[in-house]
């Protein structure tokens, strides 16, 4: 029974407070904030008791380390929250009685992409505190836009398909920092680092690459809904992923070469 008591009592209190409408924006960013210092401070808690390497790092490296675990945590949460509403959600389908697929949402949907500017507002922060120890100009490019494309879907309810569609790309994240991890630790060298830079490439290709295609392919069979958002809103539906698509394949290619020699050395 208490148990029940406390299910009912989570219940009204996600539906009267955190996902009340107009309330929406200011908990579920504040939220994100509080979710990254939380696993912040818990990283650093954790890893100095179970990862003996942890104690030998610089200040700046400690940083980073934890830095990477809040990064790591927002991908697993909005890659599965964007798998849902992109393919398993009846929210986006091709339903002509839904309405325009560019202005559908609902307070889930919001509230997911409220938790995502949070974070990006917090580790954006760390990037320009520690600037460039945590990641260079394009790292601030990179959460700039993606910021102010998440902040605005979430606050106008404009677009938020494509925004989901283009953080489904998050999930390279965790093998990128797990590669990070790998070489702090010292295991460059091993088959796990091998395999790592392996799924990283194929990973990249799927989520960073094809799945922009289909974006833009998703974008072109819409373009008549795509044309009733906002100026604003169109601007950021097609600069933003050109502009990441661009920076991608950059990326891509470096993954490429870093692979090519990673392999050549092995044999």
């Amino acid at each position: 029974m208490a148990m029940k008591s406390y299910q009912i009592n989570a219940e009204l209190l996600l539906k009267e407070y955190l996902l009340a409408g107009p309330l929406i924006p200011y908990t579920s960013i504040t939220g994100g904030i509080f979710a990254c210092k939380m696993v912040y401070d818990l990283t650093s808690l954790f890893s100095a008791v179970y990862f003996k390497s942890y104690s030998n790092l610089t200040n700046l490296q400690r940083i980073e380390w934890n830095n990477r675990a809040i990064s790591t945590f927002h991908a697993v949460f909005i890659t599965m929250m964007s798998l849902y509403f992109v393919f398993c959600s009846d929210l986006f389908s091709d339903q002509p009685h839904a309405g325009l697929v560019t202005f559908r949402s609902s307070a889930l949907s919001t509230f997911a992409l409220g938790v995502s500017a949070g974070y990006f507002i917090a580790d954006l922060g760390m990037i320009i505190w520690f600037y460039p120890s945590l990641g260079g100009m394009e790292y601030v490019i990179h959460h700039s836009l993606s910021l102010i494309a998440v902040a605005y879907s979430m606050l106008t309810g404009e677009g938020q398909l494509y925004t989901y569609m283009v953080l489904i790309s998050e999930t390279t994240t965790p093998g990128i920092n797990l590669r990070w991890y790998l070489d702090t630790a010292g295991m460059k060298k091993s088959k796990a680092y091998l395999l790592n830079g392996v799924v990283i490439f194929f990973a990249w290709f799927v989520a960073r690459i094809l799945l922009f295609i289909y974006l833009f392919y998703h974008v072109f069979l819409h373009q008549y809904q795509v044309k009733q958002m906002h100026s604003f809103g169109r601007l950021l539906a097609l600069v933003v992923p050109v502009v990441l698509s661009v920076m991608n394949l950059m990326w891509f290619w470096k993954i490429f070469k870093g692979m090519k020699k990673t392999l050549a050395k092995r044999h």
